[in-house]
């Protein structure tokens, strides 16, 4: 039986492959201020600037690529359970072939109800049109986790941590929660490989190894210590 792997995925992966998923430190997101596009408040007061918003970064995610480390990722199937867990909104994982992946905000190539989250619709294209609805006649927005909202699958993802075997961060700063707080939901004896270039605060954490590198680079070298460990 293989060993879970557990990976918590976040901006800095999909940074490699071009892709700004998450705001800057002044707030701003693409030029846009955050509120401006991503709280419910935003969609009531303009849904149109929203829906165009998401539509320009469906886009660039549907023109960038998987990068090595998503590439890699899905490669450790071959020796482990690996279990991706990712705040990212874009598909990059799934196209490098993982097949075990858990969103937790969403994704950006699925369009849901604007009365009932739960509906979801696959979107042919790019865009999500102004008068589009779904089966109930509400509009369709994106499928993404907005400010203010809750996190549905935060639940499942703190039941995926507390079963691994082994344990991976990448490319992600902790600071937004609660994807931050599963990383408490990982048994204390785990390993914890956290790669990042500029490693978050995790030293109250035991059994931590920290690789101090980009995604492609960190990750490939956290492989190369599984594989031969497995």
């Amino acid at each position: 039986m293989k060993q879970r792997l557990v990976v918590l995925t976040g901006a800095g992966i999909s940074a490699e492959s071009g892709l700004k998923t998450f705001r800057d430190a002044d707030g701003l997101w693409e030029g846009y201020n955050v509120m401006d596009v991503a709280t419910p408040e935003a969609w009531d007061r303009n849904p149109a600037l929203v829906q165009q918003f998401y539509n320009e970064r469906r886009k660039q995610v549907l023109n960038a690529k998987p990068n090595e480390a998503h590439l890699m990722l899905a490669k450790l199937e071959e020796h482990f359970d690996v279990q991706i867990i990712t705040q990212n909104i874009d598909d990059l994982h799934e196209r490098a072939g993982s097949t075990n992946i858990t969103h937790l905000h969403g994704i950006i190539t699925f369009a849901q109800s604007d009365k009932n989250a739960s509906l979801l619709y696959p979107i042919q294209g790019d865009d999500i049109k102004m008068g589009e609805l779904c089966e109930l006649g509400s509009q369709l927005r994106p499928h993404v986790v907005w400010f203010g909202e809750a996190v549905p699958m935060i639940e499942s993802a703190a039941a995926i941590c507390e079963e691994a075997n082994l344990f991976m961060l990448v490319g992600t700063s902790l600071a937004v929660y609660p994807a931050a707080g599963l990383i408490d939901f990982v048994p204390k004896q785990v390993s914890k490989y956290i790669v990042d270039p500029k490693i978050p605060a995790v030293n109250h954490y035991q059994n931590v190894i920290k690789i101090e590198k980009s995604a492609t680079a960190g990750v490939k070298e956290v492989a190369k210590i599984l594989i031969e460990n497995a």
